[in-house]
């Protein structure tokens, strides 16, 4: 488990560098609102990536009861990770507007 921890936060660096490096705006706010929306990104890939393994989990249960339980399980999951990124981003857009736009 920590070595995908681990690897997972490698590959969100090794995502962010270019954006970080090459970004229009060098200030706080640009290189904040770039590592935003890589995250918003990544964040939405392993949700497509969660419902494949989901539905894949569907079929290979074949109406064993066991399987069935786990792929139950990771349905719940992933339906609360979806609620979780949506949230994530109204809460990210919310908060944008109400520092920014100056109203």
């Amino acid at each position: 488990m920590k070595k995908r921890l681990l690897l997972s936060l490698i590959l969100l660096n090794v995502l962010m560098i270019p954006t970080m490096v090459l970004a229009a705006a060098v200030t706080i706010t640009g290189m904040v609102a770039n590592i935003a929306s890589i995250a918003q990104i990544v964040a939405n890939i392993l949700v497509v990536i969660f419902w494949i393994i989901t539905g894949l989990l569907f079929l290979a249960a074949q109406g064993a009861p066991e399987k069935l339980n786990t792929a139950k399980k990771s349905l719940y999951m992933s339906i609360a990770g979806t609620a979780l990124v949506i949230l994530a981003q109204v809460a990210m857009t919310i908060i944008g507007n109400a520092l920014f736009s100056g109203s």
